[in-house]
């Protein structure tokens, strides 16, 4: 029976390969190895499938491996091969946690395309009106403070704290989550706002 279940593993980690684009990105990191070690790396280059890292010790091929990435999180992978400076792994991870993984990636990509400081394009202010309706994720409706805003993004006050790269809706406007603040966290609109009507948009109960 085990040599069936290998030649799907492996078939699956070669159709992962080909359905999935990797995508060079300069990530800091740290993984720990089966041994509970625990080493900085720096990620170079990623799909929700499997990523490559620079890294100052390796482990052995089929180790399995934590990896927290900046932006991304906790994730949990097997090392694939080794590589010069680093090793590549595959990444373990549900159908629904790897839509998250490449819609995070996408973002990603775009950042460094258009070479923008997350979503620091625009000045921000504060609103007139701090109080606002947020939909999370999984589409809970919670009354939360808009601390600013501009016509690229939002600055959040919750204790809530959705995954990095998940959409939101705050008022009327979509945004997907950029970085986690000490009293929330930061989003980027999907698309540029209009400032004259912004305030009133963010506001929408």
């Amino acid at each position: 029976m085990a040599l069936p279940q290998a030649k799907s593993n492996i078939l699956s980690h070669a159709q992962e390969r080909r359905r999935h684009q990797r995508v060079r990105v300069n990530l800091l990191g740290r993984y720990m190895l089966a041994d509970r070690r625990e080493f900085p790396c720096q990620i170079v280059d990623m799909s929700p499938g499997g990523m490559a890292l620079v890294a100052p010790v390796v482990g052995n091929v089929g180790e399995r491996v934590i990896a927290y990435v900046d932006h991304l999180g906790r994730l949990e992978c097997q090392i694939a091969r080794l590589i010069p400076n680093g090793f590549a792994m595959t990444v373990s991870a549900t159908a629904r946690k790897r839509d998250k993984l490449a819609a995070q990636l996408t973002w990603l990509a775009n950042r460094s395309i258009l070479n923008l400081p997350e979503d620091r394009r625009h000045g921000r202010v504060a609103p007139r009106n701090p109080a606002g309706r947020l939909i999370l994720p999984n589409g809970v409706n919670v009354g939360v403070r808009v601390i600013d805003i501009s016509n690229s993004g939002a600055a959040i006050s919750t204790t809530h704290r959705p995954e990095m790269g998940s959409l939101v809706t705050i008022g009327k406007v979509q945004g997907r989550v950029v970085r986690h603040l000490e009293e929330g966290f930061a989003i980027e609109f999907t698309r540029s706002q209009h400032p004259d009507s912004l305030e009133d948009d963010i506001a929408a109960q």
